[in-house]
């Protein structure tokens, strides 16, 4: 194809033509800028969603069913599991008791939000505890002097506990006395440490199971949530309207987009924000793109008036200006997708960018580039490039052969 022949030598600048060469040069980096800063800000974008949501579905529920108004706990708790276990996409449901106290250790104590879970042999086990760092599940099953009792790695750092240690659990109004509500106290001991990645919970959170847990917080045997587990967590809207009919008018089902949803508003909000700043860079490069053309059209109407007097088609005439807009755009966008992903790569596995957990909950920034990302990017970054080809295209089909020619 010659226009794309002609595209390519017209590319190749002379040493007259440097200016042109160096504005060549300019707009082949700014898309390739472009196209890597939105690589790499989506892969950094992704790896946080990615990391929240994979550490708060590892301790929380995919769909939870819980009071509409706090009472006295759920007490038919397992008829409902059951019957909600049976609901497509639902791979498991389990009950889970929430309840918050006061943790003395060795060293100090701390605020905790305690969970008791089902520990029962043949019962699913939460992801988290799937990866204790420490300890074994089993010791929240077995039954000895004290209760066993599962604690956050942070948690059990900030108190001094360890596994094989007594600590004492503190449970406010824990006990009804003529005189009033007192607190209780619990002997616990630490069979086992979780580290979920996400600080919050891993500072925060400890495990008992179910029985512990009611019997810990003197309770009946009821529940305050009965979570379930899916095998598509974007199924999760669908199954909580099916929960509904099931389970009654006194309960209600919550999503796990529900519950976290200021935050996955926040990150989408960030996503949109981040793909319009840095889609400025785009534009700077097609004005780039634009100037290279608008000179070489200048530069080179001799030649295109040569071309039209020996037959070259208008049609034909715009197509080398258009494959020169393509090369620089597919060029760019080539060398940044590349440069991008190595980086994303790069900073991924050694871990370039670190945080303070206190603050944003997770220790280190996950970059997750996507292909599908990868693939509207290049279109867009080529749509952009032959969308700055359209005037300098347009402008030398107008040149007029007799008028170049007249005075060479």
């Amino acid at each position: 194809m010659f226009e794309l022949f002609i595209a390519r030598r017209y590319l190749r600048a002379k040493r007259k033509q440097v200016v042109i060469s160096i504005i060549t040069a300019i707009s082949v980096i700014g898309v390739a800028a472009g196209v890597m800063a939105l690589v790499i800000a989506l892969a950094v974008n992704n790896g946080l969603r990615g990391t929240l949501q994979r550490n708060l579905l590892g301790a929380t529920a995919h769909v939870s069913i819980l009071e509409k108004e706090p009472g006295g706990g759920i007490e038919d708790w397992e008829r409902i599991a059951g019957q909600l276990a049976q609901l497509p996409h639902v791979k498991n449901a389990g009950p889970a008791l929430y309840e918050s106290g006061y943790l003395s250790g060795p060293v100090q104590g701390a605020g905790v939000a305690i969970k008791g879970i089902d520990v029962r042999p043949g019962k699913a086990t939460a992801e988290t505890l799937l990866r204790l760092k420490t300890g074994s599940i089993e010791g929240l099953r077995e039954s000895g002097d004290l209760t066993g009792i599962i604690l956050g790695s942070r948690l059990a750092q900030n108190i001094g506990a360890v596994p094989g240690k007594q600590v004492q659990l503190t449970v406010p109004n824990g006990q009804l006395t003529p005189f009033g509500p007192r607190p209780s106290y619990v002997r616990l001991r630490v069979v086992g440490t979780f580290e979920s990645g996400f600080y919050d919970l891993d500072a925060n959170w400890a495990f008992l199971s179910l029985p512990a847990a009611q019997k810990a917080f003197e309770l009946p045997d009821v529940v305050n949530s009965i979570e379930l587990t899916l095998d598509d967590i974007y199924e999760a809207p669908a199954v909580a309207q099916a929960a509904g009919s099931v389970v009654g008018s006194k309960l209600a089902a919550t999503t796990w987009g529900e519950q976290n949803r200021q935050i996955l508003n926040a990150l989408t909000m960030e996503r949109t924000v981040t793909v319009i700043t840095i889609g400025l860079i785009q534009l700077v490069a097609a004005l780039n793109i634009l100037i290279t053309l608008v000179m070489m059209v200048m530069e080179k109407h001799r030649d295109i008036a040569i071309l039209m007097s020996m037959g070259a088609k208008v049609r034909q005439i715009r197509n080398v200006f258009v494959y020169e807009g393509a090369l620089i755009g597919a060029v760019g966008t080539v060398i940044g997708l590349v440069v991008g992903h190595l980086l994303c790569y790069l900073a991924d596995r050694y871990r370039w960018v670190r945080l303070d957990e206190q603050v944003y909950s997770i220790s280190f920034v996950h970059f997750e580039p996507r292909a599908f990302d990868a693939l509207w990017i290049a279109a867009a970054a080529m749509a952009v490039s032959l969308i700055a080809t359209l005037y300098p295209a347009h402008s030398a089909t107008r040149i007029a052969p007799v008028e170049s020619l007249r005075y060479e």
